[in-house]
């Protein structure tokens, strides 16, 4: 009862807070493509590309590590081009890899894509939180049920992501397909963000 009251709470003050009523739903639909893909990327090499268990090993390792470089890259760049700007930009990067997983055929194009998927991953991930929490007013000093508003939002996102993915590569019978949906996500986010940078700048 707490806890729901709690977010209760939550709600209507993120409703009085035009920045984040924008930022949320932006986030909401490039999260559902950016944690289903960290998670079904060494499935989906290995039903396409029949990889074995080592080298999809070594491709989480690799998709980890360079997600530290990512994340690095992103926060020079969003303090040099604004956060908004950047998260555009790597949105996109995400639409070009859903779309290159629909053609994917050989191993080395895999390791591409997964080094871009970890580029782009942790810079994402960092990118958003940075820009969350920008968006709390200063004069809440508690800002703790915010973010567990925007767990609760990230983990809605998984589900729906996963389900979608799933259900597709059961009606159309290839996982291919699956990636390419899950571009359509990508698009709404880009669009609300896009609106969210027009918006500033009127």
């Amino acid at each position: 009862q707490n806890v729901r009251d709690e977010f209760g709470h939550v709600i209507q003050k993120i409703k009085g807070i035009p920045e984040i009523k924008q930022f949320l739903p932006a986030f909401f639909f490039y999260a559902i493509g950016v944690q289903t893909l960290m998670i079904v990327a060494s499935s989906f090499g290995e039903k396409i590309l029949h990889l074995g268990a080592e080298r999809l090993i070594a491709t989480i390792l690799l998709i980890q590590l360079v997600a530290i470089l990512g994340a690095f890259l992103m926060s020079y760049l969003s303090t040099l081009f604004g956060n908004i700007k950047v998260l555009i930009v790597v949105v996109m990067i995400w639409i070009g890899i859903c779309i290159s997983a629909f053609y994917l055929s050989t191993p080395l194009q895999f390791y591409i894509i997964a080094a871009l998927v970890g580029l782009v991953m942790g810079g994402i991930q960092s990118l958003s939180r940075s820009t969350y929490s920008k968006l709390i007013p200063t004069d809440i000093k508690d800002t703790t049920a915010f973010f567990s508003f925007y767990d609760v939002t990230e983990k809605v996102a998984i589900v729906i992501g996963l389900f979608s993915f799933g259900l597709i590569e059961q009606v159309t019978h290839n996982i291919r397909y699956s990636a390419l949906v899950l571009s359509l996500f990508f698009v709404i986010g880009l669009l609300l963000l896009v609106r969210i940078l027009v918006s500033n700048k009127s």
